[in-house]
């Protein structure tokens, strides 16, 4: 049941960096190979972070049959869920805004999201709804935990989530966990931060390296849950190439470990559970001051 208190403020873009990042390219059947990390770095005795890593394929349960096949049978469609949490309100409220918003999600992409539809072509629109939908439950969920429980009043958690079908995906975030394409050596930010100094910087009053340093770059203007009624849900939407990593992280990471080393590990051998241990690893190694949590996809051309 929906509640009359909460609204919703969606935006639907195409891409944070559509000057960088190329949109339009051939339709192929993508993989991908999936692994999430978090930490509760150096400074925290607790972890406010959560994260979730996920294979959705479409299933045939076989009760019965005469003829000789598996018990269950799969199909080849095949999409990614990967979600990053950032909990605010501190010490038990934020840890619990953020595992109820991880939950919620994946309540509702169990339950309720038609995502072998994507595998054909949908109107954006309908791809936002379902976002909106799924992020606003959650929001739904946090703030009427927050209501019955005086001590937890204001929780809320960052969150971003990458869903990916083929080779299109989707990105919706509300806070300042952020995502990121790593393409042919080069790291595109996929989301804008929902914080009161990256509004002064769209607005002009302070330079973008300012915002770096600043002493509100931690003030989130929109989270799921908090202490207001409204969401801000920005969503994006790309075409991914055979070679393409998307990582989301909490801001545990980007305040710690600068974008070029980010590049740096991304571009060295391994793979995605080996680049999320180097990634912890640099950031603790600079001071751990925050959580750090990190998910990545490495996406490839399946094999016919």
């Amino acid at each position: 049941m929906s509640d009359p208190d909460v609204q919703t403020k969606v935006n639907v873009v195409t891409t944070a960096n559509a000057d960088t990042v190329e949109l339009l390219t051939p339709a192929v059947h993508l993989l991908a190979e999936c692994f999430g990390v978090s930490d509760a770095g150096q400074c925290r005795s607790n972890n406010e972070d959560q994260f979730f890593v996920a294979v959705l394929d479409k299933a045939l349960r076989v009760l019965q049959t005469s003829l000789p096949q598996p018990h269950t049978r799969h199909s080849s469609d095949q999409s990614y869920l990967l979600i990053v949490a950032d909990g605010i309100g501190g010490e038990a409220a934020g840890e619990e805004a953020s595992a109820l918003a991880v939950s919620s999600v994946e309540d509702y992409v169990l339950d309720a999201l038609k995502w072998f539809a994507c595998c054909q072509p949908r109107d954006d629109d309908e791809v936002a709804k379902d976002f909106q939908d799924a992020l606003s439950q959650a929001h739904q969920r946090i703030c009427h935990q927050s209501r019955q429980r005086p001590e937890h009043r204001g929780m809320g958690t960052t969150l971003t989530l990458a869903h990916s079908v083929n080779d299109t995906l989707f990105v919706a975030h509300v806070g300042d966990s952020r995502a990121y394409l790593f393409r042919e050596g080069l790291l595109h930010q996929l989301t804008r931060d929902h914080t009161l100094v990256q509004d002064l910087v769209q607005q002009g009053a302070i330079k973008p390296e300012e915002a770096e340093t600043h002493h509100w770059r931690h003030i989130v203007t929109s989270s799921v849950g908090g202490n207001s009624s409204q969401i801000r849900i920005d969503i994006h939407r790309l075409h991914l190439n055979p070679g393409d990593i998307v990582l989301l992280c909490s801001d545990g990471l980007t305040e710690m470990v600068p974008g070029k080393l980010i590049c740096e590990v991304l571009a060295g051998e391994g793979n995605p559970e080996r680049w999320c241990r180097q990634l912890v690893d640099h950031a603790n190694a600079a001071g751990g001051k925050d959580n750090i949590t990190i998910a990545i996809a490495r996406y490839f051309e399946a094999a016919e």
